[in-house]
């Protein structure tokens, strides 16, 4: 098993590969791959995710650029406000994300199962030789063409196979399939799964089932946000368009969790002390034959008014020949929505903070930065003075 250790934007290491090695990282879509120095070498870089994945024979380890504890806050914040205690997190035993994730599951999975497994009911549709419930007289007919037995039956069941412990268990699963879950963690993590082997596992490429927060679920919260957050990003495929690639692993998506803090943040920011409502993904057309759709991350609406406009961006896209499509993207936004200011909201490294006013239009496109190496309520206070910069008038 060849190991490869990368650091999330970094500038990459140079390994020896075989064609079938690079050939298959490639088309997983999670690092990129370039021919190195000599033959038989390859340049891999890691521009997305971090967390660790295991593809055929070789394991990639992706370190985040920002601190773990500052990374989870910031996943925490943007799944429905939950922030976990670091207590639960074991940040000093465990520096690396990968392990920190596992010690948290199995933690709060564990606090949530400390009591016997929740139950409720489910409908379950079966085949008996006695009536319970009630009969399918549709699959009655079809299926027995009128003779009185056996008895297709629907009726209520009270069991432990509901959303809520099949989501716990295949979590569990997926992250004993995960490279670098320490030794003690799988133990637990195992012991966990024959705990919750009365739940179904949860199908591949399946969505995961909603579950209702509830004064029955309430020991329940914390693990379901995590084991969800493990579900979004255990792979069972990866691929690049050209074929898929099994993929073992754990990997977060660095500018989708930017994305989702920053429009979660401000959306608490704007409305909680502006009013008004703020709409994600906004999806727009561009052109008058409604041919081509825009679709920015966030936008604020006061009535039936659009008042702003942001796009969060967690890297500067710096394309050949295009050294500037942030700002081209958002006077874009702006003249089609008729605003005379738009918002960049850059992790901070990659955007600086800046003020353009485009020529013979008078639009305005403000770049801010956040330091993500801040600690919590420096950041959030920072969202806060971004959200009233959104208010102000331009000029």
């Amino acid at each position: 098993m060849s190991l490869i250790s990368l650091t999330e934007t970094g500038p990459g290491v140079e390994v020896p590969l075989t064609s079938g090695q690079a050939r298959a990282l490639t088309r997983s879509d999670i690092v990129t791959v370039r021919p190195g120095e000599a033959a038989g070498r390859w340049r891999v870089r890691a521009d997305r995710y971090a967390g660790a994945a295991r593809v055929g024979d070789v394991e990639i380890r992706i370190a985040p650029k920002v601190r773990v504890d500052r990374l989870l806050f910031l996943v925490g914040y943007a799944t429905a406000g939950t922030r976990w205690r670091d207590e639960d997190l074991l940040l000093d035993q465990a520096p690396r994300l990968v392990p920190v994730l596992a010690e948290a599951l199995w933690r709060q999975a564990g606090r949530a199962l400390r009591q016997r497994l929740l139950q409720g009911y489910r409908t379950a549709d079966e085949t008996s030789p006695v009536l319970r419930g009630r009969l399918r007289e549709a699959d009655q007919m079809h299926r027995h063409r009128g003779q009185p037995w056996p008895l297709e039956i629907r009726h209520d069941e009270f069991t432990v196979d509901i959303p809520e412990n099949r989501i716990l268990r295949t979590a569990v699963h997926r992250m004993l399939r995960v490279p670098r879950v320490t030794p003690a963690a799988r133990q637990r993590l195992r012991h966990l799964a024959a705990r919750l082997s009365g739940a179904s596992l949860l199908p591949p490429g399946r969505p995961v089932p909603a579950w209702w927060p509830s004064r029955l679920n309430t020991r329940y919260h914390s693990a379901l946000r995590l084991a969800e957050l493990v579900l979004r990003t255990t792979s069972i495929e990866h691929g690049d368009g050209r074929g898929r690639v099994a993929v073992n692993g754990l990997l977060l998506d660095m500018p989708r969790i930017f994305e989702d803090f920053v429009t979660t943040a401000l959306r608490e920011s704007l409305e909680g002390a502006y009013g008004g409502r703020v709409r994600t993904q906004y999806a727009r057309p561009l052109d008058l034959a409604g041919r081509v759709t825009f679709r920015p991350d966030l936008v604020w609406q006061r009535g039936a008014r659009i008042a702003a406009v942001v796009d969060a961006k967690y890297k500067a896209e710096q394309p050949a020949g295009y050294p500037n499509a942030d700002l081209y993207q958002l006077l874009a936004y702006c003249t089609a929505l008729g605003l005379a200011r738009g918002h960049l909201v850059y992790a901070a490294g990659a955007g600086e903070p800046a003020v353009h006013i485009v020529r013979n239009t008078g639009i305005e496109i403000v770049c801010h930065a956040l330091d993500l190496a801040t600690d919590p309520a420096t950041l959030l206070a920072r969202v806060r003075s971004i959200a009233a910069t959104l208010t102000t008038p331009p000029g």
